[in-house]
């Protein structure tokens, strides 16, 4: 089935194998994409036509991506820019915001998280002009489809039994998939009749719901840990 595209994005990036990667990753997700090798054809392209949002690589030559992203913010474009960069050091998160960026992203980088980042980006838009976002109404990852509304999970089309703790924990990462979410954060999204079945014993949790979704609970392929952050529903596609 082929993907509805809904947001535009361009992509500038002088390496050409990732500008190939990311291109097919994100129309996989259902994004329209355009890639760019330089900054005199990302000016063309701006000129033409309008885009959603901007990925914009920090290393490059002869204009290096805090220089692009100064210039177009310089002369009023209001396009959201999300960097990317292959250095960590904190000041270049700092020094890429300050010029402009909405985003900064470290490579190596997962491609969910990237996915997650856009979305976020596109979220804050929407809100900004006043709009609503749409929340996921069905979340797929691999044989397995999340029914939102009904809090109910399908494998090929057959209904998994889930307890409630196991359920509430799902749905509170399947409210931001492919984003990581803090144990504090599934807690506060779990409040209600739900919570006391969640409180301090997340881990122990996400280990029981493993052993439901995962062939491998030990290597999970679904429901990952992110260290230092907590963990993250990989979705193949929300809508």
């Amino acid at each position: 089935m082929t993907p509805v595209l809904y947001n535009k994005i361009i992509i500038l990036d002088d390496e050409n194998e990732l500008r190939a990667m990311l291109k097919r990753y994100l129309t996989a997700q259902g994004f329209d994409v355009r890639t760019v090798a330089n900054s005199t054809l990302l000016d063309r392209y701006l000129q033409r036509e309008h885009y959603d949002l901007l990925i914009l690589d920090l290393m490059m030559v002869p204009e290096d991506g805090l220089s692009v992203c100064r210039r177009l913010r310089g002369e009023g474009q209001t396009i959201p820019i999300l960097m990317l960069t292959a250095r960590g050091d904190p000041i270049d998160r700092v020094i890429g915001l300050e010029t402009g960026a909405d985003d900064y992203l470290a490579k190596p980088f997962l491609p969910q998280e990237l996915v997650a980042r856009i979305r976020a980006i596109l979220r804050r838009e929407q809100i900004a002009r006043g709009e609503t976002p749409q929340l996921p109404q069905q979340v797929t990852f691999g044989p397995f489809c999340l029914d939102i509304p009904r809090r109910t999970l399908y494998k090929h089309d057959e209904i998994v039994t889930l307890n409630t703790a196991e359920t509430s924990l799902l749905m509170a990462l399947a409210s931001t998939p492919n984003r990581p979410v803090s144990r504090e954060n599934l807690l506060t999204r779990a409040r209600g009749r739900e919570y006391k079945a969640l409180d301090r014993s997340v881990d122990v949790q996400v280990l029981r719901l493993r052993q439901i979704l995962e062939a491998d609970p030990s290597n999970p392929r679904w429901v990952k840990t992110i260290w230092g952050m907590g963990y993250i529903l990989l979705a193949d596609s929300e809508q």
